[in-house]
């Protein structure tokens, strides 16, 4: 007799169907697990018999062979337990196949028979309700498919449940749709004493999702500036929320199987490797900057960071997302992130300080800047100079202006953004000014005669690149929708040329 119990695989956000085909025949008793498994795959057949054990359960005498078809198809995480149960009870036949045929399964079990969290469970249920299939998960995550609408989601604590309810001595009830909490008085920015032209910068880089560096010596706050970005930006919006956490889903990062409300902040440590950063590994799992996907990635002590990890990001900065390419696997992620990063002038941190005078300069200055690349300098929107803070700023009182005075004029600009794209086609339209290219610029964000000409004066002796031309119109765009005006106007055009360099260190 041959079970056939549906469940997934996964290939980036994307999800796979895979026929988890159970077979028990005549011969030598053996137990085994065909279709190019992983090690947690193969060692799924132990804690499948434990589990069958702790129901009162044992395997039949026979020669048992659950094939994972497609075949050829690498399988991979240790969610095939519920699926390959499930088959083993068709196959007994203590489970009725024609009901489990209108569910995709997937979940870990414990050798009590409990079931066990997974990654993947939220587009797992999106996918399964494409299919017109119903889903079986963990009743930890029931929460989290429960926001597939429309989808019949099973969510039982254990293989014992998951049995009485398809026998009819035990009704499983439907699992809520759940959020993550919004944890009150996060970082504010009147904490922040002085630095009045680097609040500016950020307010500027939330409002047009601009990518910033901030530069400046040590102690100066530029960790704290960027620790306080997510309490001005904008809300994840639903279909947002949605997006960010499926690939919190699969990288298994969410807490509970409460979807997200904010945006993502990661800040991983300067000695993160280019797997970390971009992506990829054994099982090519999600990197910081896709976990950062609609959101802020934090890179502090930029110079310090791998080289080849930082190069790793000019193509996912500007395509949005990240492809990882390795010899069992090629995926691609989502990656449209905002960018924010600190650094020190030189490795020492005071170069332009004349008490504590840099002993090497300008050479350490030159050694440690040059560590980041012209084509990724390139790529940053914003470049402010955050210098040391006095102490005369220090015992000022507090700043005037919080967090959430700044969100509701960021929230005011990104609305007239948002109804200014409104009219494009979904697929091209940008979320922000920052997403908006060459074409739609020179519609959206054409300058004034004066403008213009002060543009292209500044593009011929600073060396801009199409590029960087084109990301001073994307600054001076969000400048003046943070002012309510319609038009881009010279003093708009030259504020965004002072947050612009050629070079670093220039």
């Amino acid at each position: 007799m041959t079970a056939r119990i549906t469940t997934v695989a996964f290939a980036g956000v994307e999800v796979l169907d895979i026929d988890v085909q159970v077979q028990m025949g005549s011969g030598l008793p053996a137990f085994t697990v065909v279709g190019l498994p992983d090690k947690a795959v193969a060692e799924s057949r132990e804690r499948v018999r434990a589990a069958l054990t702790a129901l009162g359960l044992a395997l039949p005498p026979k020669r048992i062979t659950v094939n994972l078809a497609p075949a050829d198809l690498q399988k991979e995480g240790s969610h095939f337990d519920l699926p390959i149960a499930l088959g083993l009870l068709t196959a007994m036949g203590v489970l009725p196949g024609d009901e489990l045929a209108g569910y995709t399964a997937l979940g870990e079990l414990s050798l009590d028979a409990r079931i066990s969290p997974v990654a993947g469970v939220l587009p797992a249920a999106i996918h399964a309700l494409t299919r017109e299939r119903g889903l079986i998960c963990p009743a930890a995550q029931g929460g989290e498919a429960a926001w597939a609408e429309g989808l019949e989601v099973l969510a039982p604590a254990s293989l014992l449940a998951l049995v009485n309810h398809f026998k009819g001595s035990q009704v499983l009830t439907p699992p809520k749709p759940a959020l993550q909490e919004v944890e009150p008085g996060g970082p504010d920015l009147k904490d922040i004493k002085g630095q009045e032209s680097a609040k500016r910068a950020l307010e500027i880089a939330a409002a047009g999702g601009h990518n910033l560096l901030m530069a400046g010596p040590p102690g100066a706050g530029k960790s704290m500036l960027a620790a306080r970005l997510p309490g001005i930006l904008p809300p994840l919006s639903p279909a947002e929320a949605l997006e960010v956490s499926m690939i919190h889903s699969v990288a298994g990062s969410l807490t509970g199987g409460k979807l997200l409300r904010q945006r993502p902040f990661r800040d991983p440590h300067h000695s993160a490797s280019l797997p970390a950063l971009a992506g990829g590994g054994l099982r090519a799992k999600p990197g910081e900057i896709s976990l950062a996907h609609l959101g802020v990635l934090f890179l502090d002590e930029l110079p310090e960071f791998q080289r080849g990890a930082l190069e790793a990001l000019r193509q996912p900065l500007e395509a949005g997302r990240v492809s990882v390419a390795r010899a069992n696997a090629h995926v691609t992620y989502p990656a449209r992130v905002q960018l924010v990063a600190a650094m020190n002038p030189c490795r020492c941190g005071y170069l332009d300080d004349p008490s504590r005078a840099c002993a090497r300069a300008p050479r350490c200055a030159a050694d440690y800047q040059a560590k980041i690349s012209g084509p990724l300098f390139d790529r940053i929107d914003l470049h402010v100079d955050v210098p040391a803070v006095s102490a005369s700023d220090l015992s000022l009182p507090p700043a005037a202006e919080d967090s959430s005075v700044v969100a509701a004029r960021v929230a005011a600009a990104r609305a007239r953004q948002s109804a200014r794209f409104a009219a494009l086609p979904e697929e091209n339209r940008p979320r922000s000014n920052a997403e908006a290219d060459g074409r739609l610029l020179e519609e959206v964000a054409a300058p004034d005669a004066e403008g213009r000409k002060l543009l292209t004066q500044a593009a011929e002796a600073l060396k801009l690149s199409a590029r960087g031309y084109h990301r001073v119109l994307r600054v001076a765009r969000t400048l003046a929708d943070l002012e309510g005006v319609e038009n881009v106007r010279r003093p708009q055009i030259a504020e965004a040329l002072t947050y612009r360099r050629t070079l670093p260190g220039r």
